[in-house]
């Protein structure tokens, strides 16, 4: 199942690349983790809710652990759109400087956020399409970027699944 799991990760990767983006600039990263880098991740996600007390993290790092790959999804050094609309908080563009937050880096031009949202959601449809059971994390994003295993300055992860029962349905935590 995990050779099969692996190529649709492939496709949502080309979901992803080809979802539509604003302005028609391409900020969007795609990177697929497999066996050893997502055990280390599921792994690091446990240990990280153990030692900040935060189930959360607990309960999705389980979850990694029993997927058979995932997908990061993010944006890196993404430009603004200039069009000075302020959704991001600021009266112009030019105002905006992303800058190292607790887990992300921002703020980020809204235009961007809504090419990750796009990308997420077009990966997560071929996904449902190839009935892969599937679930878009923040707190994956977060420890990958902790970690190393990417450079985005926003990131989603989409663990992959093909079991008996959707194991991101009915989680506890």
């Amino acid at each position: 199942m995990r050779e099969v799991l692996d190529q649709i990760a492939g496709l949502l990767a080309v979901s992803a690349r080809t979802a539509p983006k604003s302005g028609g600039k391409d900020f969007v990263n795609i990177v697929i983790l497999r066996k050893d880098d997502v055990m280390k991740l599921g792994n690091a996600m446990v240990q990280y809710g153990e030692e900040k007390n935060i189930p959360g993290f607990i309960r999705d790092g389980k979850n990694v652990l029993d997927s058979d790959v995932v997908v990061l999804v993010g944006i890196k050094d993404a430009a603004v759109m200039n069009l000075n609309c302020g959704a991001c908080g600021f009266d112009t563009c030019a105002e905006l400087q992303a800058y190292e937050k607790r887990e992300f880096k921002g703020p980020q031009c809204m235009f961007r956020l809504l090419d990750l949202g796009i990308a997420l959601g077009s990966a997560v449809k071929t996904a449902s399409l190839l009935n892969v059971d599937n679930r878009i994390m923040y707190r994956i994003g977060a420890l990958a970027r902790k970690m190393g295993l990417t450079q985005d300055d926003v990131v989603m992860g989409i663990p992959l699944s093909a079991q008996g029962k959707n194991i991101y349905f009915d989680r506890k935590g």
